[in-house]
């Protein structure tokens, strides 16, 4: 399995992680982003949106992080990351979608704007980031981990730009619950930093 990555990308870290906490081993290409290699024709043909994270498997290609995730999951068959009991599954994809979008457009937006000089609306991301931990802080402050008794998928795709969420200049001080759950998921065997 290939995945197509950009080394500071959290998308790209959210499967690089599940790789790492589930044992999974994945050949890893970096894609050259400031040189513009996912706008040329072999790496459109495999994404039209021209964005990593890319997981090419056989004859199977995935595009987008959560969606790698889940194919990852169903692929080698990790109910423990996936549950199969339809609620929790449904749990598990509600926390999907919170990555994909108030996660993204909070922290992961402030990062874009402070690390990367994207040309986003840095205060509205800011705000964004408050409500999206204010909302996290409560729920973790009464779950152990972010859907059930162990982490899942939830996990490594919510972990990334929370944990990043600093270098956007969002502190994590005044969340302690959440603060409690990255610590969790760093403890986790296998664990790997987002530069590792």
């Amino acid at each position: 399995m290939i995945l197509y990555n950009c080394p500071p990308s959290g998308n790209c870290y959210k499967v690089r992680l599940f790789a790492a906490l589930s044992g999974l081993e994945l050949s890893v290409r970096d894609v050259d982003l400031a040189a513009g290699e996912q706008h040329q024709p072999w790496f459109e043909a495999l994404n039209p949106w021209q964005q990593v994270p890319v997981l090419h498997d056989g004859e199977t290609v995935v595009w987008d992080s959560q969606a790698i995730l889940i194919y990852l999951a169903e692929r080698h068959q990790l109910w423990e990351w996936w549950p199969q009991e339809p609620g929790a599954r449904a749990r598990v994809a509600a926390w999907l979608s919170v990555s994909g979008n108030e996660i993204q457009h909070g922290p992961a937006d402030a990062r874009l704007v402070r690390v990367f000089n994207a040309p986003l609306d840095y205060p509205h991301a800011v705000a964004s980031a408050a409500r999206t931990l204010e909302t996290l802080e409560k729920w973790l402050a009464e779950h152990p981990w972010l859907e059930g008794s162990r982490p899942t998928l939830a996990e490594c795709a919510a972990y990334p730009y929370v944990a990043l969420a600093p270098e956007g200049g969002i502190a994590l001080d005044a969340y302690p619950a959440v603060r409690r759950w990255l610590a969790a998921v760093e403890a986790l065997p296998g664990y790997v930093a987002v530069d590792a």
